[in-house]
């Protein structure tokens, strides 16, 4: 069994597309539409063939986000190498994004960053996805 997609509601749909895109390399599907239901979506494909689902509705209601929640907290994404980490957060943050947590080795052993995407929701970038020793 795994995961097949995640899916998430942003507000502003075109954006968020182009962030991962821009930023991570995903790949997005044709826009789509469902007029009857006044919703839309983009499927968001990453090298190794995970989806994220980005979806909109008009009138959605957004409460503000609370670090401490109950549902969604954030998304992991594996970018390679500790480098990797420290050049993608740099990057981030030239062009304006916020800088949750700065690189670091974590408690648990991992080397990561977290970054917010423009609405704001968690993204945490990963050296190598599994426990850094080095």
């Amino acid at each position: 069994m795994n995961i097949e997609h995640v899916a998430i509601y942003v507000n502003n749909l075109e954006v968020e597309r182009e962030f991962f895109t821009k930023y991570f390399g995903a790949k997005a599907s044709e826009k789509y539409t469902n007029f009857r239901n006044d919703f839309t979506s983009y499927f968001l494909t990453f090298d190794n063939g995970s989806r994220f689902e980005i979806m909109h509705r008009t009138g959605m209601f957004d409460p503000k986000k609370e670090k401490y929640r109950s549902g969604y907290h954030h998304i992991a994404l594996n970018v390679g190498g500790k480098k990797d980490v420290d050049a993608l957060t740099s990057r981030l943050e030239d062009d304006g994004m916020v800088i949750v947590v700065a690189p670091r080795k974590t408690g648990d052993g991992y080397y990561a960053s977290i970054v917010t995407d423009p609405e704001g929701n968690e993204i945490e970038l990963l050296a190598g996805g599994t426990v850094y020793d080095n």
